[in-house]
């Protein structure tokens, strides 16, 4: 389904009440002020220096509000090409923004190519028709730390079962969504 053009704005950080834009297109359907605040409150503590990949980036609301919080570096993987273009004019326009890179491809095309290292903080939150959950959980392990930490959104009713290594830390749920952080490790 799509659904208006709009934004969404990043809501905490240096570059808190900076608007992204949200484009007409398939599948898009950015997590909600409310989701994203809950889900960077309880990953404040980790998110200074730390390297995030942002898979399915979408309007690219995760990766820039992580970078905006005081992560080092995101990578903000995204198939279509108008929306690559809108991050990257994202990335261009905000001071610091060069910290996020950009990289058109299928995100899970992308978990099968050769490794960008790895990094400390994973985004899955895929269109939800297109059912691609298991498939992206199934490829992180090369790509994430040892102590990484692990964000999925996924339908009120779809279950969300990450490798047997990930470990729930907190979840929660909207009218339409649920969402859980797990971290890796012990």
């Amino acid at each position: 389904m799509s659904r208006p053009a709009g934004n969404v704005r990043i809501i905490g950080g240096r570059w808190r009440g900076t608007r992204l834009p949200v484009a007409d297109a398939q599948g898009l359907r950015p997590t909600s002020d409310r989701t994203r605040e809950t889900l960077f409150n309880w990953l404040q503590p980790e998110l200074p220096g730390a390297r995030v990949l942002d898979l399915f980036a979408g309007s690219g609301a995760l990766g820039f509000e992580a970078l905006s919080r005081g992560a080092r570096e995101a990578l903000l993987v995204e198939r279509d090409p108008r929306l690559c273009e809108a991050l990257r004019d994202t990335a261009r326009r905000l001071d610091g923004g060069d910290a996020a890179t950009v990289v058109q491809a299928d995100a899970l095309a992308f978990l099968r190519a050769p490794l960008h290292g790895r990094f400390d903080i994973v985004f899955v939150d895929p269109p939800f028709d297109a059912g691609l959950w298991d498939a992206a959980l199934a490829q992180l392990d090369p790509w994430v730390s040892n102590r990484a930490w692990l964000y999925v959104e996924a339908p009120l009713r779809r279950s969300m079962t990450p490798p047997a290594d990930w470990r729930l830390h907190r979840d929660g749920t909207t009218r339409e969504t649920r969402h859980a952080l797990y971290r890796r490790g012990d």
